[in-house]
């Protein structure tokens, strides 16, 4: 080629379209700013929600009831899970697995000796050892055991420490707690059951009192009154308590969870709409900021029509001219886009050190996603515009 394109630069026309080329970088620059910022804030919505309590195989698990309400008291059939509704629960995307649990049909007492002069009336259950977070090797029983294992909700022992004092009892520690000798009475149909008792394990998971699954079936087989007529509660495994599908399916069924493990549930939802939202708007900002670009670049070549078509009857290749017209404003694109990255860091840096006080959750760097979709959308660009040049240079070309 015998002159280079900075010799003939000149002979395009730009006029008073700079405004509308202005108007695009500025648009592109700010809808480039909303997309990728709304992609590091989902990001970061992810980290800060995500459970860090997940106590087994990377799953949550919760407990899940049915609400009773005024209308529903006194209906076992309708206040208790059956077979057909925990195989429906169960074969849900959303769900790894569910565990009924069982109670006593009979009557249960409870007393320490002398060492806690007291007698409280309780319930037990059971569950399958899948579900328990703190399962020891001693929690096993058999026909015929004297003693009894059991495992109690760690809640149980802080809510005693509390109004033991005002009631004269000593406060217990844990380890001191599972060395005391229990003493269960089981009463029902008229017969009465002692057992010995004792605190194996902690649960930081079950609010409840748990026994071997053998000792329940046993006692009830033996003492219980009346049908096994369901389980009162579930409990659910899954990835996520803080699915938004999982915590609609249980909503449409009037299933009520425990919100300390489903409390962000919800506004994770919320939030997710609102960027995502925003990551919709900046991606429309950045199409019309493109639209609004190609009507400058179409006034270019029509005001310098006829210096192209003397160019291109000169023997210059209209795909020559078209990567060289395009060229001039890939450094353009790129000065954008990497600008955006750095108020993206920038906003970021701000967001975890000053807003978040630093929480371990998040990074001060950016997400990978975000320098990625930077580079996507550098890509868009380029490409959109060399298409859009090429177009007119080859229209000017069939036309000379």
């Amino acid at each position: 080629m015998a002159l280079s394109f900075q010799t003939i630069r000149p002979l395009f026309q730009t006029g008073s379209s700079a405004s509308s080329r202005w108007l695009s970088y500025v648009g592109l620059g700010i809808g480039v700013l909303l997309l990728l910022c709304s992609a590091q804030m989902f990001v970061n919505i992810q980290l800060l929600l995500q459970r860090n309590n997940v106590q087994k195989s990377g799953y949550d698990f919760i407990s899940v009831t049915r609400t009773v309400t005024n209308a529903t008291m006194g209906q076992p059939d309708k206040n208790l899970f059956h077979e057909g509704e925990i195989a429906e629960v169960r074969k849900q995307p959303f769900v790894e697995g569910v565990a009924p649990l069982l109670a006593n049909r009979y009557r249960v007492q409870m007393g320490a000796g002398a060492m806690i002069p007291m007698r409280i009336d309780l319930f037990l259950e059971t569950l399958e050892n899948e579900f328990i977070d703190t399962l020891p090797p001693t929690f096993t029983w058999a026909p015929g055991q004297e003693q009894v294992p059991l495992i109690v909700s760690s809640d149980f022992l802080e809510a005693y420490n509390v109004f033991a004092p005002g009631q004269g009892l000593p406060q217990l520690s844990s380890e001191t707690v599972t060395t005391i000798p229990l003493l269960l009475t089981c009463s029902g149909r008229g017969r009465q059951l002692q057992f010995y008792a004792r605190i194996v394990a902690f649960s930081d998971r079950i609010n409840s009192v748990l026994v071997p699954k053998t000792f329940l079936d046993w006692t009830n087989n033996e003492i219980g009154e009346g049908p096994d007529q369901g389980s009162a509660r579930l409990f659910v495994k899954t990835k996520d308590a803080n699915d938004p599908k999982l915590l609609a399916f249980l909503d449409e069924r009037g299933y009520k969870v425990n919100s300390d493990k489903t409390k962000f549930g919800r506004t994770k939802g919320v939030l997710q709409g609102i960027f995502t939202g925003l990551g919709i708007f900046g991606l429309l900002v950045v199409v019309l900021a493109l639209m609004l670009f190609s009507f400058y670049l179409q006034l270019v070549i029509a005001r310098s029509r006829e210096s192209l078509q003397l160019l291109l009857t000169l023997g210059y290749s209209p795909k020559w001219l078209s990567r060289k017209v395009s060229n001039r404003f890939v450094p353009v694109y790129i000065g954008i886009v990497l600008s955006t990255v750095a108020a993206t860091q920038a906003i970021q840096w701000a967001f975890h050190h000053l807003a978040m006080y630093d929480r371990p959750e998040l990074q001060t760097l950016v997400h990978w996603s975000v320098p990625a979709l930077a580079v996507l959308l550098i890509g868009v660009s380029v490409l959109t515009n060399y298409r859009l040049v090429r177009k007119l240079v080859a229209q000017l070309g069939e036309g000379a």
